[in-house]
């Protein structure tokens, strides 16, 4: 009977599901717990996931928490989560109902003592000089003389107020001040705003873009100072274009941006002195370099004077100087008329060549060609023409005469057709060798003058895609397709570039109306 009786009490016990459960105990948790601060040592960090959060645990000696800080709380973070970093997370407490598990959504996380901090610090000195941004090489010299300084500080401490006076002591410059906070969360940011504003200013702008920049701070505990140890900070100092003087803290304080600035000042005031030179000095050097200037000046002008004078008594008169000239310029005179009558002749013998061209000359040699080939084709007709009449006449004339006259008659018949025969030949000989000749004589004159002669001599002929010649190199252009006409081939070519005009000659032209130098 009991055991019946406690089947029927558990048979009614409320039934939930299992997401009914998860749900469940995920408002119990965010209802008892809402915001906690939790600390511990960061384990299984492995930076963001793909989608920008970032998932690990808080551990202790003997508990371990799961943690997430999602994407867009991710970037506003001021500390960033390393491994082993023991922190203070502030954030929700919640439950997972997709793996049964609770975990802390933190909304913001910091080192926990100042030995946290003296670790992160060592960890991001490391990390950030490990990239260059505290190297000796990238660091600028300072502007002797700049005209314009600009200050990142804040606007209501003693420490604008010293800079301003040590500079207007020493040499007074137009200074501008960036107000920033430099201590608190925020400070970091504002101070790399701040530098990254003024290396935007136009240099013709309403504002002028400082030639050097001060950052500043009095000083404090390691604390205080964090905000000048932030990366953002430090990168900011690193990309600047303009020089910048580091004067955070005292002597005895060092923060990040010290390394990568391009000059340390142990204090505010000194980073002032360091700035500007001391007017009055400058003042005085100037004076003593313009005594020792007029002193040099004047000393080489005597010098120089004395010189000269040396020289005036050394050179020769104006008529020694023209009787060599002179005597040079009547000499030139007395040629000028035959230069003149040879240049003439010259000229006209051009004027006379410039008549023959090449087309001229072949056309000529074209027509020798053809009559010579007429005349040779002739010949044998003619003097088979010739045989064959004096055979008609021999055999006419045969039957008229008496064996004893017609032997007379062959013979003396024969004596003149054989010298008729030795007298043809030798006239055909004869046009044929002055025929040859002349032909000769025509294809030396057509080879001297036809370009075949000069590519033979090493030059080249050009021409483009439509086969013409190309007599200028303006008419190239870069891409341009040319035939390249040697003595013994033709060859391709791409031109590569605009040609450029080389110096031309000088063929000795003078302008007819002045006169050269004869000497």
């Amino acid at each position: 009977m009991s055991d019946m009786k406690n089947t029927d009490s558990l048979s009614n016990v409320a039934e939930f599901s299992v997401s009914e459960i998860s749900i469940a105990l995920k408002r119990t948790v965010e209802d008892i717990f809402g915001h906690v601060r939790v600390r511990g040592e960061i384990s299984g960090y492995r930076g963001p996931h793909a989608s920008g959060h970032c998932y690990f645990s808080l551990k202790d000696e003997r508990s371990r928490l799961e943690a997430v800080i999602w994407k867009g709380v991710f970037s506003r973070l001021k500390f960033l989560p390393q491994e082993g970093l023991e922190v203070i997370a502030t954030g929700k407490l919640t439950t997972y109902p997709g793996s049964s598990k609770y975990q802390i959504v933190i909304e913001s996380i910091e080192p926990a003592g100042a030995g946290a901090l003296m670790a992160l610090l060592e960890e991001r000195k490391r990390k950030l000089g490990a990239e260059g941004l505290f190297a000796e090489e990238r660091k600028r010299p300072l502007p002797f003389m700049p005209r314009t300084i600009g200050v990142v500080t804040s606007p209501t401490g003693a420490v604008i107020r010293d800079i301003i006076h040590r500079i207007a002591d020493r040499f007074p410059v137009h200074v501008l001040v960036w107000p920033v906070r430099v201590q608190g969360e925020t400070a970091g940011a504002e101070v790399s705003r701040a530098i990254a504003g003024f290396n935007t200013f136009d240099p013709g702008g309403p504002l002028p873009r400082p030639d050097l920049l001060i950052v500043a701070r009095g000083g404090g505990s390691l604390e205080d100072l964090w905000g000048f140890n932030d990366e953002a900070v430090v990168r900011a100092v690193a990309a600047s274009q303009i020089p910048i003087i580091s004067a955070v803290g005292h002597e005895t304080d060092w923060t990040l941006i010290d390394l990568a600035a391009d000059r340390r000042a142990p204090t505010p005031t000194g980073a002032a002195e360091m700035a500007v030179p001391v007017k009055a000095e400058l003042e005085a050097g100037l004076a003593r370099l313009s005594a020792r200037l007029k002193g040099a000046i004047s000393r080489d002008l005597d010098r120089r004077s004395q010189g000269l004078r040396a020289v005036a008594r050394a050179l020769p008169s104006p008529d020694q100087l023209f009787a060599l000239p002179r005597r040079r310029f009547d000499e030139a005179a007395g040629r000028i008329v035959r230069a003149l009558h040879a240049s003439a002749q010259r000229k006209r013998l051009k004027h006379e060549g410039l008549r023959l061209s090449i087309g001229s000359l072949e056309r000529r040699l074209v027509e020798a060609r053809r009559r010579a080939a007429q005349c040779g084709a002739r010949l044998p007709v003619v003097f088979s023409g010739l045989l064959r009449n004096k055979r008609v006449r021999l055999e006419r004339d045969g039957g008229r005469i008496t064996p004893r006259v017609t032997s007379e008659r062959i013979a003396l018949n024969r004596q003149k057709l054989d010298a008729a025969t030795g007298r043809l030949d030798r006239v055909v000989r004869q046009r044929l060798d002055g025929a040859r000749g002349r032909l000769d004589q025509t294809e030396r004159l057509a080879r001297t003058l036809s370009y075949q002669g000069v590519l033979e001599r090493g030059f080249a002929l050009v021409r483009d895609a439509s086969d013409r010649p190309v007599k200028r190199a303006a008419e190239l252009s870069a891409g341009q397709e040319v035939h390249i006409q040697f003595y013994d081939e033709i060859a391709g070519a791409v031109i590569a570039g605009k040609p450029v005009a080389g110096p031309r000659k000088d063929t000795g032209a003078k302008d007819p109306g002045k006169q050269g130098s004869l000497f």
